[in-house]
């Protein structure tokens, strides 16, 4: 177990005294900070934009700032409100209503946002698909959901499946010229502009639908979880406590719109805070994103693993060249943060990475590294204030500290999704009988109830007779050869009379290394002799890259997919 402590950068952050909140805290005192706490009226496009677009003194406060090439486009919470009204008067002029669903296939785009806050509005779904998935990603996604129009942008349109007219009346495209390859194109162009700038929004109850997110289809088809727009309460409460949000906050997350992660702490969290969001829609580049960070002076960065260890990759001398004091805090995503990277970043940047964990499921972090805090580099974090969390047996019963099981999470937190689409029955095998949210991923609380992720339900080795261990600790001993620069195990099954576990390591090496039968060897030979006996590396695999989310997940059931000759999913296009 980790024992490294790195002292908090921010003990005045909004959190506070993490214990004292945790233990007085009540959803009802976030629940009051709303209007609808009073009025009764819900609707998240009111919380997020309108309540501070109707004030004078905030509604010129920058909302949105968005940055693609040589652009720069700002819009104020006024203008959002206005634009996204425009755009609700627009649907609602081609009949859509509550309970409709629109898809948005586009890459980063202001439209997308306008489009969120509009489906809000009336009521409708939400979904974004990424630009980049594949024509059967698209056409699932489309077959499960039934849209009744996709928006999306004339070079995408060949990604549709040819009888989507049976089924959606309306592809919607942000410019043009038509392709006309379907028969129901709409170029939507400047028709926005000449729609009202004011929309009485639809009042609905708090678990009405907000947005549907497909989730990766790598076990069985992509699960559509749907989230409501009261969802708004855990949303807040963690944007201020984990992320340290305040009104005077440039937030950036660097994250696909079509990502949960750039919907809810994107856009929403900001908003719902009263702070600027910036989306910049550019791929990825080490000196543009140090760019970013100075020139729009970005506050707090949420970000992944996977863009820091890209970073790293570029060097920390161009990380010197850049102005990050702006920067008062940041925090991750999406896969576990790596003590080597975290203390990289740390170095480099001059912050601490603040590891966080959720899962589309839950709509909102739930484990988190406070910036009050001390970091435990290599942990989860805590629970945050209101979740109750624990490691479960395989009886389904909670287990004290230092024991190995599966991460679960007392059902009933305001984000909670309230269902999977059109599929009741996966939707309730995320439960068991004693009330947990089963998350799939195996874990440890050490007895200060920190948390530290050690792979998913698949993952467990067993080896010793009952002994049961996770890949992760493994796969860091692997880390600390030399020559090693990522690593995933894999059982590969054992001995039952011996007791002994045999497995098979992945790895990707580092520059100045060469794959060979002396190295293999060699690796092997270092990781015997920090494993315990009944835990053996039988087999190693020299790697170009090891499968991963678009986060940096790492995918360890395609590896035993491709070892047992079973299809591995989508794995292009994974999403978390």
């Amino acid at each position: 177990m980790i024992k490294a402590r790195v002292p908090a950068e921010n003990p005045e952050a909004n959190l506070g005294d993490y214990n004292k909140r945790y233990q007085s805290f009540n959803w009802k005192d976030i629940e009051e900070q709303f209007t609808w706490h009073t009025t009764g009226r819900i609707n998240i496009a009111h919380e997020a934009v309108d309540r501070w677009a109707m004030d004078p003194e905030r509604k010129e406060r920058k909302a949105l700032i968005f940055e693609k090439g040589d652009t720069v486009a700002i819009f104020t919470y006024l203008q959002l409100k206005e634009k996204s009204a425009q755009w609700a008067n627009l649907l609602v002029r081609f009949g859509f209503e509550t309970g409709d669903r629109l898809f948005v296939f586009l890459p980063p785009c202001p439209e997308i946002y306008f489009a969120l806050l509009a489906c809000a509005r009336i009521g409708a779904l939400f979904c974004p698909v990424y630009a980049t998935s594949t024509f059967d990603e698209v056409s699932v996604r489309i077959s499960d959901a039934v849209p009744r129009g996709i928006l999306t942008h004339p070079d995408l349109v060949e990604m549709l499946p040819t009888d989507i007219q049976d089924n959606t009346e309306f592809i919607f495209l942000t410019e043009g010229p038509l392709p006309n390859l379907l028969a129901n194109e709409i170029l939507v162009g400047g028709i926005p502009q000449q729609m009202p700038t004011e929309f009485c929004n639809i009042w609905l109850r708090p678990r009405s639908p907000l947005y549907l997110s497909y989730t990766s289809g790598s076990t069985g088809p992509p699960k559509g979880v749907v989230h409501a727009h009261d969802d708004m309460v855990g949303i807040l409460s963690t944007a201020r406590e984990v992320l340290d949000l305040r009104e005077d906050t440039v937030l950036w997350v660097d994250a696909d719109p079509a990502w949960v992660t750039g919907i809810v702490y994107g856009v929403l969290a900001p908003w719902l805070c009263g702070a600027t969001a910036l989306v910049q829609g550019d791929p990825f580049e080490a000196a543009n994103w140090y760019w970013t960070l100075e020139k729009h002076s970005v506050s707090v960065w949420y970000t992944t693993p996977r863009t820091l260890t890209r970073l790293k990759e570029a060097g920390g001398n161009l990380a010197s060249r850049y102005d990050m004091s702006h920067l008062r805090h940041m925090a991750t995503v999406g896969a576990p943060l790596v003590p080597d990277i975290f203390y990289w970043v740390k170095q480099h940047l001059g912050r601490s990475p603040h590891d966080t964990y959720w899962m589309t499921e839950t709509g909102m972090i739930c484990l988190a590294n406070f910036p009050s805090m001390d970091i435990k580099p290599g942990a989860m974090g805590r629970p945050v204030p209101g979740v109750e969390v624990a490691i479960l047996d395989e009886d389904g019963e909670p287990m004290p500290p230092l024991s190995l099981g599966e991460l679960a999470i007392r059902a009933g937190w305001p984000a909670m999704m309230v269902g999977l689409w059109l599929d009741e029955d996966r939707y309730r095998a995320y439960f068991n009988e004693k009330g947990w949210f089963l998350t799939g991923d195996i874990a440890i609380m050490d007895d200060e109830g920190y948390y530290f992720h050690q792979g998913r339900n698949d993952d467990l080795i067993k080896a010793g007779g009952h002994k049961v261990i996770g890949p992760y600790e493994i796969e860091q001993i692997l880390c600390m050869h030399p020559a090693v620069s990522e690593a995933a195990v894999i059982s590969k099954g054992s001995e039952p009379d011996e007791g002994v576990s045999y497995l098979k390591a992945f790895i990707t090496i580092h520059k100045g290394f060469t794959p060979s039968i002396r190295l293999n060897h060699e690796i092997k030979a270092f990781v015997k002799a920090s494993l315990s006996s009944d835990i053996i590396v039988k087999e190693l695999s020299f790697l170009e890259r090891l499968p991963k989310t678009r986060s940096g997940k790492l995918l360890r059931r395609v590896l035993r997919a491709g070892e047992l000759g079973l299809p591995a999913g989508e794995t292009a296009n994974m999403e978390e």
